[in-house]
């Protein structure tokens, strides 16, 4: 069933062009709150209880960001389950969590599980706003972009912006929104220490050093599943990363 913030009335339907948010939260009034503040600032919502029914709902119809709570009924990590599938299902679809839980080892457990974002409840639904718009904005940034400067070869990676894809050695790697920033803003300036401030910055998210230190550590194990003596991404200890070119 999709439908959006109750006391509105507006539907998927009824909002084809808007922005698709699937909010994934089995607290009545926790997800009629967020739900109506998305419809509010602009976006259409389907609500799931359950990531039973959110899989109904990505199956009708593909949403263009998903926010979800960690655990879900009687199941302490149905939101990490589903973030995981989720993510094997579609890179690019943007996924933040939304949770009470905000302990760092759930932070860094929900970004290696291929979140582009982790929030507290704590957050003002303001903030939370503006973090679905970073999220939206960045996935129109690069699909709008100019096909005749979307190719960018560096080493034996190439990168696509207008399809936010990346090639190592010319085999395809599926990287996150989120991840393929990272690795861009590395790449395209190679040898440079790019801080942790300078991708957060790059990516459009808000993070720790620890978090940032998750992503990469995600990122290298995707280019090592393909070649095992992949180091172009190089630590600069107490300053943040830097992009090799082979030797």
């Amino acid at each position: 069933m999709m439908h959006s913030a109750p006391s509105t009335g507006h539907t998927r339907e009824d909002n084809a062009a808007l922005a698709r948010v699937l909010l994934v939260e089995d607290e009545d009034s926790l997800r009629q709150n967020y739900a109506l503040a998305f419809v509010r600032a602009g976006y259409a919502v389907s609500e799931a209880v359950s990531p039973e029914q959110a899989w109904s709902m990505v199956n009708t119809c593909m949403p263009d960001v998903a926010v979800l709570d960690i655990g879900l009924g009687r199941d302490p990590d149905a939101g990490f389950t589903l973030c995981r599938e989720l993510r094997a299902y579609s890179a690019r679809l943007p996924i933040l969590f939304l949770t009470a839980r905000d302990e760092q080892i759930d932070v860094i457990s929900g970004l290696r599980l291929g979140a582009d974002d982790y929030v507290s409840k704590s957050i003002s639904l303001p903030e939370l706003v503006a973090r679905i718009h970073t999220l939206l904005r960045r996935v129109k940034a690069y699909s709008d972009a100019s096909s005749t400067s979307s190719l960018l070869t560096v080493g034996n990676l190439d990168l696509d912006s207008n399809r936010l894809q990346a090639s190592w050695r010319g085999t395809s790697i599926a990287l996150t929104v989120t991840e393929y920033q990272i690795v861009a803003s590395l790449a395209e300036q190679p040898g440079q220490v790019r801080s942790r401030a300078q991708l957060m910055s790059a990516a459009g998210v808000v993070l720790d050093d620890q978090t940032i230190t998750a992503h990469i550590k995600r990122i290298r194990r995707k280019f090592e599943a393909i070649d095992t003596s992949f180091d172009a991404i190089a630590t600069v200890y107490g300053l943040g990363y830097r992009w090799l070119l082979p030797s």
